[in-house]
């Protein structure tokens, strides 16, 4: 019983890690208190049978899951299929996004090529703070994960600072990367106050 104890333990604990949750974001979700939550992570006691359907349902798993070893890839077969799909469709929506930003400043590019005779290759400089925002966007649609967030919005900035640093070439524009740092320093303490996926 203890061994059970223990794998039902060490999977709950990498569940939530896969969601971006800390102990206390879970506990508030569950109605329980985060030394309940680290009791059931390491072992020390078990959920009662309500609760841990609960959980399972929560993370997309069956009981199976819970109470057997491996990682996620070797307990596929005790993942539920609706969660398996809704991941998959999500990152080909998150991909065909961001292709059309793409796809956009391609056609831009080559309108201009054609018409005037001017490669606007900066367009394809402008669309990383694009895809950045679009990334942002999809995230807060489908994963809602604290992490990316933090990645896209960081990646906003500088990659917003390098267009405007190579658009205006042409004057002494380096300050513009220090006004960056405190701008992902606010980033970084803004991404601790932004919710994972199933916290409430």
């Amino acid at each position: 019983m203890e061994e059970l104890r223990t794998i039902i333990g060490e999977n709950l604990a990498n569940l939530r890690k896969e969601k971006g949750l800390t102990q206390l974001e879970l506990a508030d979700y569950f109605n329980y208190s985060d030394k309940a939550i680290s009791k059931w992570e390491k072992g020390d006691t078990l959920p009662d049978v309500e609760t841990l359907y609960k959980l399972c349902d929560f993370y997309g798993v069956t009981l199976d899951y819970l109470t057997h070893e491996g990682n996620r890839k070797e307990k596929s077969q005790y993942i539920k299929k609706d969660e398996k799909r809704n991941f998959r469709n999500d990152v080909i929506s998150t991909a065909m996004m961001l292709t059309i930003v793409w796809m956009v400043l391609t056609i831009v590019y080559v309108y201009v090529l054609l018409k005037n005779n001017i490669s606007l290759w900066i367009v394809f400089v402008w669309g990383v703070p694009a895809s950045a925002l679009v990334f942002a966007f999809a995230n807060k649609i489908y994963f809602k994960k604290r992490l990316n967030y933090y990645i896209a919005y960081s990646l906003f900035n500088w990659s917003l600072i390098t267009a405007v640093y190579i658009q205006v070439l042409y004057i002494n524009a380096w300050p513009l990367f220090i006004v960056g740092i405190p701008a992902q320093i606010i980033l970084l303490l803004w991404a601790n106050f932004i919710p994972n996926k199933g916290a409430k």
